[in-house]
């Protein structure tokens, strides 16, 4: 088996970086009733059409079962409008380390989650307006080639990869979704706030960025079922414990369990032998076989 944390490694934590999530707008659409792409023509509709439409390149890449999107743009970051009313956020939780990885048919999850003072702070700058429409822009013209695209077996990909590059300042913004959770949440078998959980966003710093137009330092890679859950799990802890809801009273272990386990079954993923918890900050342990993982309850949100 591999082993892979794909892109959350290196996430940066300066302020310009507290973002919850990003909000992708979606658009109903009927599905085409013959297909106007074959998988050999996409990543060219899909380049041609934004370049039509929004007057900007991106650069396509499928590789296997994952569809790259390059998307370079200039200043990412803009200061909040003092005008405005800035959003306020509360701290309670410092997440030292949360590392998450697949090995050996193991789903190991290694997290140090310190409970902090609570501590009111201010967003002073933000993700610029005029990004988030690119980004949008892209998501849009994705799903109109893909909807529309021959559904043979093995034709469409599991995964997109939408990397954001600020060319200019070396910033990087990635999302990677699972194609058929895009497709659920434009035709309303999942909700908006599920898909934004299950839509991995990571913001870094990437010096390599720069200067680069066309993603050439990107590592363009096939992602497997078993890292993406790994991904997922270590994106849903982060999401958890940045929520204010989220007391200090809380059992962390038990929570990282109840995220493993149901990020785990949402997916119906069976192809592994085992989950590992490695609390670092209390050296408490615990693993759990796959049986174990599969029969506990999902109905309750986190």
């Amino acid at each position: 088996m591999t082993k892979s944390k794909l892109f959350l490694r290196n996430s940066a934590k300066p302020a310009l970086l507290k973002l919850s999530f990003i909000l992708f707008l979606v658009a109903g659409c009927s599905p085409s009733i013959s297909p106007s792409y074959f998988r050999e023509d996409i990543t060219q509709a899909i380049k041609d059409t934004y370049k039509k439409e929004y007057k900007a390149d991106i650069y396509p890449k499928l590789v296997g079962k994952t569809l790259w999107i390059y998307l370079p743009i200039e200043d990412m970051v803009s200061g909040v409008d003092k005008k405005e009313k800035p959003s306020k956020y509360v701290e309670r939780f410092s997440i030292e380390e949360n590392n998450n990885n697949f090995e050996n048919g193991t789903f190991k999850l290694g997290y140090n989650i310190k409970i902090i003072p609570e501590k009111e702070k201010i967003q002073e700058v933000k993700i610029d307006d005029a990004v988030f429409k690119k980004i949008n822009g892209v998501i849009m013209v994705l799903r109109r080639v893909l909807f529309s695209m021959h559904r043979a077996k093995a034709a469409e990909p599991n995964f997109i990869c939408v990397v954001t590059a600020d060319i200019k300042n070396g910033f990087q913004m990635k999302q990677l979704s699972y194609y058929p959770d895009l497709k659920k949440v434009s035709y309303g078998f999942i909700g908006v706030e599920e898909y934004q959980h299950r839509s991995i966003n990571d913001i870094s710093i990437e010096p390599k960025a720069v200067g680069d137009k066309e993603g050439l330092y990107l590592d363009y890679n096939d992602i497997e079922m078993a890292d993406f859950i790994a991904a997922q799990i270590q994106y849903r802890i982060k999401l958890k414990f940045s929520k204010p809801e989220v007391k200090q009273s809380v059992d962390i272990d038990k929570e990282v369990l109840k995220i493993a386990a149901y990020t785990i079954n949402i997916y119906g993923f069976k192809d592994f032998d085992s989950v590992e918890l490695d609390n670092l900050e209390t050296n408490n342990k615990l693993s759990l076989n796959q049986q174990a993982i599969l029969v506990r309850s999902i109905e309750k949100r986190f």
